[in-house]
């Protein structure tokens, strides 16, 4: 027990005769608040509860979400596996009897905790923020505010229950050596720090909102969105400053934390909830325990070997493990990993619950296993490379990954090689993106944003876990090692075992090769993976009328662009004497046309159109629709006209769209319903080089697509859309059915980030194609 407690044993508040000397391990008919009851500890704290408390009232502290309620999210839990062996055992009218007399919802959460119960005898608090790494502000404001909301609450209610704070060992902070079960020893003032945390936001913010960063975004996004249009532009810098302001926010927390002498922001924030908790409650003459859990993952026994619900904090790294991401390990290999089932911090947690401190004299428990049965990472290097030989994760060609080999070079060795390859990475991926669009092209960015994700993976956790792969600190288990020897001393084999602790039972490799390996692979989808390389058939086409397919016209449905047309056009359309110069006057205005397209695709139309001034209107209609027609169809490409010609029959609203000319899309207007095009002002039957509107590209077409739908009752989300260029992404994603045509790098890029279909359609032989669109439209074979 505590230093600062009585020698004799505390008498539980609610014996209800289960007690042997003086030790309770019931909580008889007592009346629990509980607080994190959704969260990983919080419903394993729950089902036993339910299953070996059965006289206790249960109040669950459950915030609404959206229009679900709270008693829905209660009935939502309670179906998870880790109630299942007490839903069988108390059948469907159990639980329902449960829900209607044992369990109550409080609506609301700790930034908002609603009047509690005045009749309370216990309160668990094992809500918190588990991420290592947050905003400064979120992290001040889940743990802290949450405890001081709480502590607030029930002083308000004049009660004097029992409270046991979960919180964690790490709160020792950056420290060698061992960390005792006592109050913390430090005299910051965690008011004024609270305070400071929450006026970080707005002054951060008005940082990111000063102009010479907010030009910065603006570059940035220009140069990655140009293409898209300008809303597209305005949207990712405010994308950008948004992600700046939480990188400087998390930043902020990280280095306070540090300051301060703890390894992050969440240690920080735990600890100063446990100084809250000790001077609003315990110095008001309350009775408070803490219990601080180390690493908690799966369950070792109860409520089956194995139970964990969702990543915890070993897992990442383990399964970054398998996956091949981890090469080398930052780490020190005789580090102690100090890890515990989740089934023995709840067995602390109630045992702690049922033998209350004294009066304004807070007992503090560690549940961890560093100190009596230590596992070094070393140890846990040997567990990983066993359980990966022995089951690699396969690879979608059929194959499998290696399980790596680590020398533990050091943190500082595998940041820089880390460093090393993401610089590799990226001149990589500039030189791709200004190949030009083929299929080996689109493997290598694809690889090349893999290997980014993965790299961004790895300097992620090292920085994440930097400290607790590296930490030296042993937590103290002296009072928890007590409480289990009364345990073992005054109840019966298998209740001490059931509802007991004793770290020193744990098989490592046992628990790990057989039990939490197991489980954290079989919730990852990476070992479904089998074959993964065989194409699927193309599912079949919904027959509807209310669906549209719009499609693009250069590098979509023909294999050529305006450039390419406007040459056919002034080939068939002037003598020979003229071509060379024509050809020459291109040649030398292409270094501003590629400058206009790589800003702006409406721009570049608009610029290489000029070139049509002077042109008689009824010659180009003449030129279209004689030598220009057959060249056009001879570069038509024969997926897409099979894939138009399955949503006409599908009754589909076939739409092509294009940037250029109507006159120039004439020969292909017989495959579709509707043909969406720009017009050329002429003025006396003369071209003047000019638009009569904007051209129907990026952020104009998406524009268009909408007021369409609307207009005709077309349902977007159930569509299709097929394009080529990066500015064709803000009117693809409208749709629910998007394909990436012989996509540019960069629209490639996206498409395989968002998962949409890339189509690799090529031109094929001729007669075929000219057959087809012959009897589709009518044009004749010159």
């Amino acid at each position: 027990m505590s230093p600062r407690a009585p020698k004799g044993p505390a008498v539980p508040a609610f014996d209800d005769g289960l007690a042997f000397e003086g030790l309770g391990v019931s909580l008889g008919s007592a009346h629990v608040l509980l607080t994190g009851g959704t969260g990983f500890v919080g419903q394993a704290i729950l089902e036993r509860l339910l299953s070996d408390h059965p006289a206790t009232t249960v109040s669950l502290l459950i915030r609404t979400k959206g229009s679900t309620s709270g008693d829905d999210r209660l009935r939502h839990l309670l179906r998870k596996p880790v109630f299942k062996r007490w839903r069988e055992e108390v059948g469907a009218e159990g639980v329902e009897k449960a829900i209607a007399e044992r369990l109550r919802v409080l609506e609301g959460g700790l930034d908002s905790v609603p009047p509690l119960p005045n009749d309370l005898d216990l309160v668990i608090h094992s809500a918190s923020s588990v991420s290592f790494d947050p905003p400064i502000d979120q992290a001040f404001e889940t743990n802290v505010g949450g405890a001081v909301g709480l502590y607030e609450a029930l002083l308000a209610t004049g009660t004097d229950p029992h409270v046991v704070h979960v919180s964690t060992a790490y709160v020792g902070g950056l420290r060698k050596g061992i960390f005792p079960e006592a109050s913390l020893t430090h005299d910051v003032d965690w008011r004024a720090e609270f305070e400071a945390a929450r006026a970080a936001r707005s002054r951060v913010e008005l940082a990111s909102r000063q102009p010479e960063v907010l030009r910065r975004f603006l570059a940035e996004a220009r140069a990655k969105h140009g293409k898209e249009g300008p809303l597209a532009v305005s949207s990712h810098a405010e994308e950008a400053r948004v992600a700046w302001v939480k990188a400087k926010l998390v930043d902020h927390g990280r280095t306070r934390a540090e300051s301060l002498g703890w390894t992050d922001v969440y240690t920080l924030t735990k600890a100063f909830a446990e100084r809250a908790a000790e001077q609003m409650w315990a110095a008001a003459g309350h009775r408070l325990s803490f219990v601080r859990p180390a690493i908690v993952e799966s369950a070792l026994r109860h409520p089956y070997p194995g139970w964990i619900d969702g990543f915890k904090v070993a897992d990442p790294l383990i399964m970054a493990y398998g996956r091949g991401m981890l090469p080398e390990f930052p780490g020190v290999p005789d580090s102690v990993l100090d890890v515990i089932p989740v089934d023995f911090v709840v067995n602390v947690i109630l045992l702690v619950a049922a033998n209350p401190a004294p009066a304004g004299e807070p007992q503090y428990f560690h549940s961890s296993s560093g100190a009596s049965n230590p596992f070094p990472i070393h140890r846990m290097f040997t567990n990983l490379n066993r359980f990966f030989t022995a089951h690699p994760v396969p690879t979608p060609d059929q194959g499998s990954i290696e399980a790596a080999d680590w020398r533990f070079p050091g943190v500082r060795r595998v940041e820089r090689a880390v460093r090393l390859r993401a610089r590799i990475n990226d001149a990589r991926e500039r030189l791709v993106v200004r190949l030009p669009a083929s299929d080996r092209t689109r493997r290598i960015l694809a690889d090349v944003d893999e290997r980014r994700g993965n790299l961004e993976s790895l300097q992620s956790l090292t920085d994440l876990y930097r400290h607790y792969i590296q930490s030296e600190i042993i937590f103290d288990d002296g009072h928890t090692k007590a409480l289990q020897a009364r345990l073992v001393a005054t109840q019966p084999a298998e209740v001490s075992v059931d509802v007991g602790f004793d770290v020193t039972d744990i098989d490592w490799e046992q628990f790990f090769q057989e039990i939490h390996f197991p489980a954290i692979t079989t919730m990852t989808r990476a070992f479904s993976v089998r074959g993964g390389s065989v194409e699927r058939a193309e599912p079949p086409l919904p027959q509807r009328s209310d669906i549209v397919a719009v499609f693009d016209l250069e590098g979509t449905v023909v294999d050529s662009n305006i450039v390419e047309q406007y040459l056919w056009v002034r080939g068939a359309g002037f003598g020979k004497a003229a071509w060379p110069g024509e050809v020459a006057s291109l040649l030398a205005s292409l270094p501003s046309y590629l400058r206009a397209e790589q800003r702006d695709r409406g721009e570049f139309i608009r610029s290489f159109l000029r070139r049509y001034e002077g042109m008689p209107v009824a010659r180009l209609e003449e030129v279209v629709s004689k030598g220009f027609a057959q060249t056009m169809l001879r570069h038509t490409m024969p997926e897409a006209l099979e894939r138009i010609a399955a949503h006409r029959a599908a009754g589909h609203r076939t739409i092509l769209v294009t940037g250029s000319i109507g006159t120039l899309a004439q020969p292909l207007a017989g495959l579709f319903d509707e043909v969406v095009a720009g017009t050329m002002h002429a003025r006396d039957g003369i071209f003047t080089g000019y638009l009569a509107a904007p051209p129907l590209v990026d952020e104009a077409r998406a524009a268009w697509l909408k007021q369409y739908a609307e207009r005709n009752g077309f349902d977007l989300a159930s569509s299709y859309g097929y394009g080529d260029s990066h500015s064709d992404l803000v009117w693809l994603e409208l749709l629910g059915n998007p394909s990436a045509v012989n996509p540019d790098p960069n629209l490639s890029r996206e498409a395989l980030r968002r998962r949409w279909a890339i189509r690799n359609w090529k031109r094929g032989p001729y007669g075929e194609t000219s057959k087809y669109i012959q009897s589709s439209t009518g044009v004749a074979d010159a």
